[in-house]
């Protein structure tokens, strides 16, 4: 599961990834990014690509309520290809998601040490997600987004069993693809990055509540 992000560095996503448009962007930085918040995300649309802001929590078309977003914060990479929630967007409406590290917690005696992860070189990097259009009863839309995880590397596996799918920088282009339907070959981009390329340490559990959203959350923990 990813339940937690944080987006320190929201200046370097147009600098690192040269969108064609922005539509808008996170604006500070936050490091306590819960469900239902927004996340600055790329898709593609008609071979132009397109930065926002998605909802967290993917509410499919069908749905009669945006609640049900809070439980589509992620989607398994083993089933995306075929559950209802996720294999229409799956297809046809790719997204990347930018953060700059994310969080989990390991079970240890009768506790939960929370672990913050990042990339090598701490620099934002992409996740690979999914987003759909949802409207309510008086056709307001919103934009939301879902997560996609895969099994744990090696780095990962001993705090917990799953993590988030991280894009290389020369993969993007190729998951947000609006021409490729082969569940195959997009399957083939949703692999564990390698350790190699991860780094974590323990931090404090002032990242637990959602009301935190200060530096202190990323510091390691004494």
């Amino acid at each position: 599961m990813c339940g937690r992000v944080t987006i320190s560095k929201p200046e370097q996503i147009t600098k690192k990834y040269n969108p064609q448009t922005v539509k808008s962007i996170v604006q500070g930085k936050r490091y306590n990014v819960c469900p239902t918040q927004m996340l600055p995300s790329m898709i593609n649309v008609k071979d132009e690509t397109i930065l926002g802001e998605l909802r967290w929590g993917l509410v499919p078309p069908w749905a009669t309520d945006v609640g049900i977003g809070a439980k589509m914060i992620n989607a398994r990479a083993e089933t995306v290809a075929e559950k209802p929630a996720f294999r229409s967007a799956f297809r046809a409406r790719r997204c990347v998601i930018f953060v700059d590290g994310f969080y989990e917690w390991k079970k240890e005696s009768d506790r939960k040490q929370p672990y913050y992860f990042q990339v090598a070189d701490g620099d934002m990097f992409a996740m690979a997600g999914l987003y759909e259009i949802w409207r309510d009863a008086e056709g307001e839309k919103v934009s939301t987004c879902t997560i996609i995880t895969t099994t744990a590397n090696s780095l990962m596996d001993p705090i917990h069993h799953r993590m988030p799918v991280i894009l290389p920088d020369d993969s993007i282009a190729g998951w947000l693809d609006g021409q490729q339907r082969d569940s195959k070959a997009l399957e083939a981009y949703l692999q564990p990055l390698d350790s190699d390329h991860l780094r974590v340490h323990p931090v404090s559990t002032l990242v637990n509540s959602p009301a935190n959203d200060v530096p202190a959350c990323i510091e390691l923990a004494s």
